[in-house]
């Protein structure tokens, strides 16, 4: 977790606690330890190791606790660095714009602010990260994002309902639940017909032979037609 803009720290480094203490007598001992002589960097994959170990690598958590985004960022850190004008907190701001605000407090209290500097191996490397933080806060086109989503979803749960409802015209459901070809005839079939009953009923040339042959689409098994079927008589 990150050391806040007065340089306290849950976890402490030593050298964090003794540039603490000499800051009592004098900031020209407190200087030589914190190594600012130059510009800290570290690459971008240091960096991904840090908030794997700080936050699992969820570069947008905000569990309450007071620490915020991939690097888990204090409030007070956040501000320190410049990180406002991205976002209001760390949690709200891209990765390249969280990454972009923990160089400048790399730099400024080096890599004692996080706890997990270890595991991640940061270290004042010099390594430009080169990465990209926009014109803008991030939260800013985040209405735009969320207001292109419902439409999005709208569409995806509009196209199988669609193809349901085109389907359910071309099928009929049997008893045992199973879907047969509707069909297009101009006989609807009734319960307790059958092609024979239909052909005598109906004066159809050739009798049930005939239908089935002119149905022979929809029909599969002479001995099985269902009610919804529509057959061609002709």
């Amino acid at each position: 977790m990150l050391l806040n803009s007065k340089g306290k720290h849950r976890r402490p480094s030593k050298a964090v606690r003794i540039a603490t203490l000499a800051g009592v007598t004098g900031a020209a001992v407190a200087v030589p330890l914190m190594g600012a002589t130059t510009a800290s960097a570290a690459s971008v994959e240091t960096w991904d190791a840090v908030a794997q170990c700080e936050s699992g690598g969820n570069w947008s958590i905000n569990t309450g606790n007071g620490y915020y985004g991939g690097l888990q960022f204090s409030q007070s850190s956040w501000a320190a660095a410049g990180g406002t004008q991205y976002a209001a907190r760390a949690d709200l701001a891209s990765k390249d714009q969280q990454i972009a605000t923990a160089e400048k407090l790399l730099d400024m209290q080096g890599p004692g602010a996080w706890a997990c500097a270890g595991a991640g191996g940061l270290t004042d490397d010099g390594v430009d990260p080169g990465v990209n933080t926009g014109s803008g806060r991030s939260q800013q086109a985040q209405p735009e994002r969320e207001a292109e989503q419902p439409a999005t979803r709208s569409e995806q749960r509009s196209a199988p309902q669609a193809e349901k409802k085109a389907e359910s015209k071309k099928t009929v459901t049997t008893p045992t639940g199973e879907k047969v070809q509707k069909g297009d005839g101009e006989y609807k079939v009734k319960t307790g017909d059958t092609l024979s009953k239909i052909a005598q009923k109906e004066g159809v040339k050739g009798g049930w032979s005939k239908l089935f042959e002119l149905n022979d689409d929809i029909v599969k098994d002479a001995n099985l037609i269902f009610p919804g079927q529509q057959l061609h008589l002709k």
